[in-house]
């Protein structure tokens, strides 16, 4: 079970956004739209196992990026310039407890049948 999933409100805590956010006085938070798994690959270019320090995660609105996309055919893509978000790495965005409504740490409990929940470490909440 991850401490990060897709749909989890989040603060960025470090990074360009979160400096420029610092010197205006405010917080960056956004919604994660997908989670990217970092793993381990070999000579080949196989993957060979799990790196959870390459995790990263696209929050909406953080790190836009310009993308040109030009005419590719007779395909209907959108063309032009495109402003979409770039992923960032899991260890700059930090959960914001949906009860307490803090950016928080995650802890983890086991029940007796085997499920895993999370819980917020700052008001104890579990986090859905």
């Amino acid at each position: 079970m991850e401490r990060i999933k897709k749909g989890d409100t989040v603060q960025v805590i470090a990074g360009s956004d979160a400096a420029e956010a610092r010197r205006e006085g405010r917080q960056v938070r956004g919604t994660v739209h997908r989670v990217i798994p970092g793993y381990k690959i070999d000579r080949r270019r196989r993957r060979v196992g799990r790196k959870p320090d390459d995790d990263r995660a696209v929050v909406q609105g953080v790190k836009l990026v310009v993308k040109h996309q030009r005419r590719t055919g007779d395909v209907r893509t959108q063309t032009g310039r495109i402003e979409m978000e770039a992923s960032i790495p899991l260890s700059n965005v930090m959960l914001v407890c949906p009860s307490c409504n803090k950016a928080t740490r995650v802890r983890f409990q086991v029940f007796e049948d085997g499920s895993k929940a999370r819980y917020c470490k700052r008001c104890g909440e579990m986090i859905k």
